[in-house]
């Protein structure tokens, strides 16, 4: 497997098998003797993420820390969020993609406020097992194809609606009437499959990858050490106004565009 490296861990892609399953898993460990504290900007990916050596912290919202006691899941992951890594800390996380958060687990929005345990979703120790197993495996690789190994068996057929949400291509807004009028079921019914597979709405969805954008425009021009004009930002993104992206930046990183440009080396970014 290739490893692209990022924010002081690094990726490892899904196989070709498991694409439709996992973007990327992602390793990242702390060999410093400082703790180490990183951003988490917002993907809508649902992440499993396993903690090995030391305390992994994560750091909500509203201030809360919550320590990862094996294994968690979060998401989907609509707002930023702090963790950070002790000395001598380790984790591996799955990043699940588009609705396959859903056909393992019959669900997809239960944690998109607080992380949970795994095994509080199948009422069984499965993961609590695979996490012990885990452990005894030395090579990440190794550990990577243990985890497809064990949920090949659980992954369910993708819904023939769902399925046509995520191949659409063009606006997400579109998509609920296309799709309603192709299968003879009513918008509502559309937005219900929406939200039930993939743990969002389509309009959440526009907003993100509307903020997506700008953020990918400002890392770009960032990156040319040139000026940001945020004026460009806010017209090739589609927004009204200054303070709408602002509202947006706060929303999602509850911090503003401006400082995003100064603090972007500490946010990590789950997609790929």
């Amino acid at each position: 497997m290739g490893q692209q490296e990022i924010n002081g861990g690094y990726r490892i892609p899904a196989p070709p098998a498991f694409e439709e399953v996992f973007t990327h898993f992602y390793v990242a460990g702390n060999t410093s003797a400082a703790v180490i504290k990183k951003t988490l900007l917002p993907s809508f990916q649902t992440i499993l993420v396993f903690s090995f050596g030391q305390p992994v912290t994560m750091i909500t919202r509203q201030n809360n820390e919550v320590e990862i006691d094996k294994c968690i899941v979060v998401g989907p992951i609509k707002q930023a969020f702090d963790y950070s890594l002790s000395p001598g800390a380790e984790i591996l996380v799955a990043n699940f993609k588009e609705d396959a958060f859903f056909r393992f687990f019959g669900q997809a929005a239960i944690a998109d406020k607080f992380p949970v345990h795994p095994d509080d979703l199948v009422n069984e120790n499965c993961f609590t097992v695979l996490w012990e197993a885990l452990r005894k495996i030395n090579g990440t690789s190794e550990k990577v194809n243990y985890i497809l190994d064990f949920c090949r068996p659980y992954l369910q057929q993708r819904d023939p609606i769902a399925r046509q949400i995520v191949d659409f291509h063009g606006d997400n807004l579109s998509s609920i009437k296309a799709i309603s009028e192709k299968n003879e079921l009513s918008e509502r019914a559309v937005q219900l499959y929406h939200k039930k597979h993939l743990g969002f709405s389509a309009k959440e969805l526009n907003r993100y990858q509307r903020f997506l954008k700008a953020v990918q425009l400002i890392q770009d021009i960032a990156a040319k050490h040139t000026a940001i004009d945020w004026f460009e930002i806010i017209s090739e993104c589609g927004y009204y106004d200054q303070s709408q992206l602002i509202h947006d930046f706060t929303h999602f990183l509850n911090i503003s565009p401006t400082k995003y440009l100064r603090f972007q080396q500490d946010i990590c970014y789950a997609r790929s």
